[in-house]
């Protein structure tokens, strides 16, 4: 039996206190101790049919509760999930507050929502700023008068900072608090990623960071805001594409899949679908934003 509080906290973030009773405790311990006991090879007894009082002495009770958090856990959460019908969008973070044994258990779980989005204007804002951009004499196609690969790439290069202006201006008018659980996990990746990438060079963290002329509180500075604002644009792009009904065909995704001729290849790029499918529609947003 365990029971739990539930308290909605600042940008979409949820906390959730649960108790499990020791009597739940106890029993779950048994079953991940009987779960442990199968797998155990004890000299002089076949896999698994050590007898009990043998295997208590081999199995650490930190291993046994950890094998009973692993499955209680997802059982725990999947089920407040549903009964408080939420609708988490990175997996939980778990922490232990109280694990004594012999009382009631207390565990913090932590989730995230997609946060709230309010475009307002958003197309009045985009307009403005392609009529700044025009004016500014970047955004005029064939302009120039030199070879024909020249305009084109004028015209990519001006596509491009138009796009980029876009995305500036979404990113500093439409608001998006993102949940901090998003921007701690990913963050953690990223810095883990900057440290294999840096050690694999030959170069220790704290000479990375002298050759950059940073500290390490500058560089968690500058990356976690790269994730707000990714994870924001995401959001706003996503919502945008809602609010205008943006919608990927079977044609459109049989289009790309057909350049993949490679029978394996295509084979896996059909599995994940669902990734090209969000490629495309990411597209079309931005292709239905550039249009405005």
């Amino acid at each position: 039996m365990h029971t739990y509080t539930l308290k909605k906290l600042q940008a979409s973030t949820i906390e959730c206190i649960v108790t499990i009773l020791k009597e739940e405790v106890i029993k779950e311990s048994e079953s991940a101790f009987e779960k442990l006991r199968a797998e155990l090879t004890v000299e002089g007894f076949r896999k698994g049919k050590a007898p009990k009082e043998i295997a208590k002495k081999q199995i650490r009770k930190e291993s046994i509760y950890q094998e009973m958090l692993r499955s209680l856990l997802p059982r725990i959460y999947e089920e407040i999930v549903k009964k408080e019908s939420l609708k988490p969008i990175v997996s939980p973070k778990i922490e232990l507050v109280s694990v004594k044994e012999g009382e009631d258990w207390k565990i913090k779980i932590t989730a995230a929502e997609k946060p709230p989005i309010n475009l307002g204007n958003y197309k009045d804002f985009i307009k403005q700023a392609k009529e700044k951009i025009k004016k500014a004499d970047i955004w005029i196609p064939g302009k120039d008068s030199g070879k024909q690969e020249d305009t084109k790439q004028k015209e990519q290069e001006n596509q491009q900072k138009l796009l980029n202006e876009v995305m500036t201006v979404l990113l500093k008018n439409v608001s998006v608090e993102v949940p901090e659980l998003l921007i701690e996990e990913e963050l953690n990746q990223r810095l883990t990623r900057i440290v294999d990438d840096v050690q694999k060079i030959g170069l220790t963290v704290d000479g990375y960071l002298k050759s950059k002329n940073i500290t390490m509180e500058d560089l968690k500075s500058k990356t976690r805001q790269e994730i707000v604002d990714t994870y924001k644009l995401e959001f706003i792009l996503n919502e945008i594409a809602d609010s205008e009904g943006v919608k990927v065909e079977k044609a459109d995704l049989d289009k790309i899949l057909s350049h993949i001729t490679d029978a394996k290849e295509r084979a896996v790029a059909e599995q994940n679908a669902y990734f090209y499918a969000a490629v495309l529609r990411k597209q079309k947003t931005l292709d239905f934003l550039l249009s405005l």
